[in-house]
C-alpha cells in the first residue's frame, strides 16, 4: 500500500448536521440557508415542534440544491414548548405521530427531487429515548413502517440506537458542537450552569478534539471517550452561523474530511 494511500485511509471524517426548517408561519430564526452552505446533513423540522410545509419546503429544496443530505427531525406534538418538554406517550401512538412526520417530509422531499435519508428525534423525545425502551421502541417502529433504509442518529450508547441496531436498521452516533458532557458521557441538562457553550473558538476547539483524538471535555474537568460519527451545530443558537463556520474551518485545518455520515456504507457508519 502507498504512503499517499495510507494517508488517505487514516483521515479523520466527519458529518456537520444542523437542526433546520424550525420556523413557523412568520416567526423564524433566518439562519437556514446560510447554515446549509456550512452542514453536511439537515435535520428538517416536520411540523410538530416547529416547522410549516412551507417553511419545510423551502428548507428541502435548498438542500437537494447543496447536495445536503435530509433527516427528518421529528418530535413530541408541542408547539408552544418547541418540543421541550417530555411528554407520556403510549408505545403505539407515538409511533403513529413519528410515522405521521416521516410521511409527510418524505413527500415533500420527493416533490422537491430529494430524498429522506435518517432519522433524528427533537427536543425531549430525543432525551427521552436515550434511555426509556417504550419511546425508543415506538421512533423504530416508525422508522420500520415507513422505511428500512432510514438510518437512526442518537448519542453512542442509547436504548434508541440500541434498539434500532437489534431491528436490523442502521445507526449513526451523534456529537455536539455546543453541548457540555458529564463523566459518563450525557449530555450535561440545559438547567445546569455551563450546559450550553457560547464562545466559538472553544466550541471549535472542542470538535477538533473530539474528532481527531475522541475525547471531549467534561463539568468536571476531566476528559470522556467520544466517537461520533456526525456533530450537530444548533441553528437556534445565538451566531449559529459564525460558529458553524468557525467549526468547519478549524476541522478543515486539522486535515478533517467533511461529509454526510449517510454516504458511509451501510455497516460503517457508528
Amino acid at each position: 500500500m502507498s504512503a499517499s494511500t495510507t494517508e488517505s485511509l487514516a483521515r479523520p471524517r466527519i458529518d456537520l448536521n444542523a437542526d433546520l426548517a424550525e420556523g413557523y408561519g412568520r416567526w423564524g430564526f433566518g439562519t437556514d440557508d446560510d447554515l446549509l452552505d456550512v452542514v453536511t446533513s439537515a435535520n428538517i423540522a416536520c411540523g410538530f415542534h416547529a416547522g410549516d410545509p412551507t417553511v419545510m419546503r423551502r428548507a428541502v429544496a435548498r438542500a437537494v440544491a447543496n447536495g445536503v443530505r435530509i433527516g427528518a427531525h421529528v418530535g413530541y406534538p408541542d408547539l408552544a414548548g418547541f418540543g421541550r418538554r417530555p411528554m407520556t406517550i403510549a408505545r403505539e401512538e407515538l409511533a403513529d405521530l413519528v410515522a405521521y412526520q416521516l410521511a409527510a417530509l418524505s413527500g415533500i422531499a420527493s416533490a422537491e427531487g430529494g430524498e429522506v435519508r435518517y432519522v433524528k428525534p427533537h427536543g425531549a423525545l430525543y432525551n427521552t429515548a436515550v434511555h426509556d425502551a417504550e419511546q425508543a421502541a415506538a421512533i423504530v417502529d416508525a422508522v420500520c413502517r415507513i422505511d428500512v433504509s432510514l438510518r437512526v442518529m442518537s448519542l453512542p450508547g442509547s436504548v434508541l440506537l440500541e434498539t434500532a441496531a437489534a431491528r436490523g436498521l442502521t445507526t449513526i452516533t451523534e456529537g455536539f458542537a455546543d453541548r457540555a458532557y458529564l463523566a459518563d458521557g450525557r449530555l450535561a441538562p440545559r438547567s445546569m450552569e455551563g450546559a450550553v457553550i457560547h464562545d466559538p473558538q472553544t466550541v471549535a476547539d472542542r470538535v477538533v478534539q473530539v474528532v481527531t483524538r475522541g475525547v471531549v471535555g467534561t463539568l468536571d474537568g476531566g476528559t470522556t471517550p467520544v466517537r461520533p460519527a456526525s456533530i450537530c451545530v444548533h441553528g437556534d443558537s445565538p451566531g449559529a452561523v459564525s460558529l458553524a463556520r468557525r467549526v468547519r474551518s478549524a476541522l478543515s485545518a486539522a486535515g478533517v474530511e467533511i461529509a454526510s455520515a449517510v454516504d458511509e456504507p451501510v455497516g460503517s457508519a457508528r
